[in-house]
């Protein structure tokens, strides 16, 4: 890490003081002077946090209650303290941007009782952690996390499972605090919103032989933490194929070392929606990269049978796994580059060698699906599957984030890496930045994805817009894409055997491979259904799923959210809306200058809102200059690629004679020989100068004012309800 560092050192940063008070104030600000914490010290320690010297945060206790008679955090002397700006950029393997900028302020306030507390603050929030120098092990009965917010926040509130064993959590929408069921608590990340648009995001980085943390209600306008206590009994502990269910737990949170940094408790601060979407906080304070060589860590996307049970039309109708299957899957990637196959529950020692050495001879690579226990008790389990031929494991069922459980995903991401094996963690707690640490963990779950169409409506429309800004916070998905059997809500059903249904249109799953984060992009449906759609098959091979830049165009948390993201010279365009119908414009001024693109589009057309598999695939020009809208139905969405023009201008166009249309003063007439959609004016460099969707069903007729437009050659361009035309005009 390229870094520069300005150290401050005293024996005491006295900011706030009186003789009959025997507190002090220490205050930390983001580089951009935005956000300010504040800590004050006296027999406990408080922390308050404020944006553009609103409080946000008011005070509240911090504090690590250990078996041997210290509390960190209460009655402690300060003996030293010390200040840095740290400014720098952080090494990536791969991420939704190719380099990341480190810019913090952070304050070290060491204490005789040989613990420190360590603050920081970033331009996109503020964090705390305690490190102790205790030496030996020690036992932690509690932890103490408040959060009392100013003010009556609204609440988007991922309630948790009572048993603490799922992370899969639909978001209920409170007025406030007070509004949430009494005896309830929620995993983090959850949000908070403030009247004045101001989101707050408490959430955990650097979560390491701990357990993870919930937060619950605390008063009318304060939460506080919560955590998993430590296992003592658990069901069937001497049955590797069972669940290992806790029954029983102990009266204290984790068994550690006197000597360790604890985890960050996080506060996330956003005045605009959409820069949540590209918030990478929970990364920046994560432990840095452990593996040293990463040339063999290559993102990429997966075929995959599982979420429509095997079947193939016409080859495979039982969806009986087999290496003929497989053989299947491994022919449709390699022949549209895709670079991974899948294998999840089910698949045979019998024919697992087979199915990996045909699919190294197509240079497709292999997941393979297993079971937490297995690896968990068989220290050869990472080196067998290795040895099939494997080049990742997808774990799952871990279902814990007690301190145990957050061991075992550690030393699973470790093992993998020494072999040289991607991890995808399925059935998993949230991300808290470990994949900074190993960036082999590739993918992480903790998300209601499209497994869950099979047996209920939570992965809708509505939600698709509520976790890009809060789940995605802390870390990349595994939701698996790429259903082709499109539903509105209205006409859903879940159908938990053979191929089920998605929520959303057609074009709302396509920008899915652009708006979520998952350096492991799945296709959830058959290659034999991909087949039908060759420009869905191609937007499909050209992809990606880890970027160079990524810049969030506009959005807005539950309603709808356009994102850019740009890899090597094409940008990819997502547009999402959630239940409600909408027009969104895109303003292209994120290409460079004087160049002429073009887009592929994918998106909602007047079918849609009746057929949810309804979509138009269509090509425009466009420049830096151009802006562009989109309707979307609800549910609805779009998906571009953008490239640089082979050609300059409209010159070269291909011209047809299948409608006519002529100017007189300064009209336009068309007239087409099928109902008209759509109309594009390209001025002659290719530049998008006027763009009118017809809103009358039944015109093949059309007259157009344009005055507006500049004297010269220009490009008419067509869509109707069938087809493409173009033509040129002088004015």
């Amino acid at each position: 890490m390229k870094t520069k560092i300005r150290f401050v050192a005293y024996s005491l940063l006295l900011l706030f003081s009186a003789q009959f008070v025997q507190a002090t104030q220490y205050i930390v600000q983001s580089p951009n002077k935005a956000l300010t914490i504040k800590v004050d010290i006296g027999q406990d320690i408080t922390y308050s946090v404020e944006c553009d010297n609103v409080e946000l945060i008011k005070p509240s206790l911090i504090s690590i209650a250990l078996n041997n008679g210290i509390t960190i955090g209460k009655n402690g002397t300060v003996s030293n303290s010390s200040s840095k700006e740290v400014k720098g950029d952080i090494p990536l393997v791969y991420g939704k941007n190719k380099t990341m900028e480190e810019n913090y302020n952070e304050t070290t306030i060491d204490f005789d009782q040989n613990y420190s507390l360590i603050v920081r603050a970033y331009d996109e929030g503020v964090a705390y952690r305690f490190r102790t120098r205790l030496g030996g092990d020690v036992v932690v009965n509690s932890e103490q996390a408040e959060f009392n917010f100013s003010g009556t926040p609204t609440v988007w509130y991922p309630e948790a499972d009572q048993k603490m064993e799922s992370w899969e959590r639909v978001y209920t929408f409170h007025n406030s605090i007070a509004e949430i069921p009494s005896g309830s608590f929620s995993i983090t990340p959850a949000m908070f919103s403030y009247p004045t648009g101001i989101r707050v995001v408490i959430a955990e980085s650097d979560l390491s032989d701990y357990p993870g943390m919930y937060i619950q209600p605390s008063g009318t306008n304060a939460m506080k933490g919560k955590w998993a206590q430590y296992p003592k009994t658990v069901t069937d502990p001497n049955d590797v194929y069972k669940y290992h269910r806790v029954t029983e737990r102990y009266d204290y949170l984790a068994r550690t070392s006197g000597t360790r940094t604890y985890p960050w408790r996080v506060v996330i601060v956003s005045e605009e929606d959409k820069d949540l979407l590209n918030n990478e906080l929970i990364f920046k304070l994560a432990k840095t990269q452990e593996i040293i060589n990463t040339d063999w860590i290559q993102p990429g996307k997966s075929v995959w049978e599982w979420w429509h049970d095997g079947i193939l039309e016409g080859v495979n109708p039982s969806g009986t796994l087999s290496y003929e299957s497989y053989k299947y899957y491994i022919d449709y990637a390699a022949a549209n580059k895709i670079e991974y196959l899948t294998m999840d529950a089910g698949w045979s020692d019998s024919f697992v060698v087979q199915v990996c050495n045909y699919a190294k001879s197509k240079n497709v690579k292999v997941i393979l699906w297993d079971f937490i226990n297995l690896p968990v008790t068989n220290p050869n389990r990472i080196t067998q599957l290795k040895n099939y031929g494997a080049a990742g494991v997808k774990i799952d069922l871990i279902e814990r984030d007690d301190q145990i459980a957050m061991n075992w995903i550690e030393k699973l991401a470790k093992d993998c890496a020494d072999r040289e094996m991607l991890l995808v963690l399925h059935g998993c707690p949230k991300p808290t930045g470990l994949q900074r640490a190993y960036p082999n963990i590739i993918n992480f779950e903790a998300v209601r994805g499209a497994e869950c169409d099979k047996w209920d409506t939570t992965p809708n429309a509505d939600y698709h817009l509520q976790f890009p800004f809060i789940r995605m916070l802390a870390g990349p998905l595994d939701y698996t894409p790429g259903s082709m059997r499109n539903k509105h809500l209205s006409q859903f059903t879940p159908i938990g055997t053979g191929v089920p249904m998605s929520i959303g249109t057609r074009a709302h799953e396509l920008a899915m491979y652009v708006m979520f984060d998952q350096p492991m992009g799945y296709l959830c449906d058959s290659p034999i259904e991909y087949a039908k759609y060759k420009n869905i098959s191609e937007f499909f091979s050209h992809v990606p799923t880890v970027w160079d830049k990524t810049l969030p165009l506009d959005a807005e948390v539950g309603e709808y959210a356009v994102i850019a993201k740009k890899n090597a010279n094409e940008w990819f365009v997502g547009g999402m809306t959630n239940s409600k119908g909408r027009q969104l414009e895109v303003s292209f001024d994120f290409l460079d200058a004087g160049k002429p693109y073009e887009i592929q589009v994918y998106r909602d057309n007047d079918n849609t809102d009746n057929d949810a598999t309804a979509y138009t695939y269509e090509t425009l020009k466009v420049t830096s200059e151009s802006k562009v809208k989109f309707k979307l139905s609800p549910e609805g969405g779009f998906a571009l690629r953008v490239t640089e023009s082979s050609t300059s201008g409209i010159e070269k166009e291909t011209l047809d004679n299948g409608f006519l249309s002529y100017t007189k003063h300064s009209q336009l007439y068309i007239q087409a020989p099928e109902l008209l959609r759509n109309i594009w004016i390209y001025d002659i460099t290719g530049r998008l100068s006027f763009q009118k969707t017809i809103a009358e069903n039944n015109v093949k007729e059309y007259t157009l004012n344009i005055e507006e437009l500049n004297k010269g050659v220009h490009l008419l361009r067509v869509e109707t309800e069938n087809n493409h035309y173009s033509n040129k005009f002088i004015k």
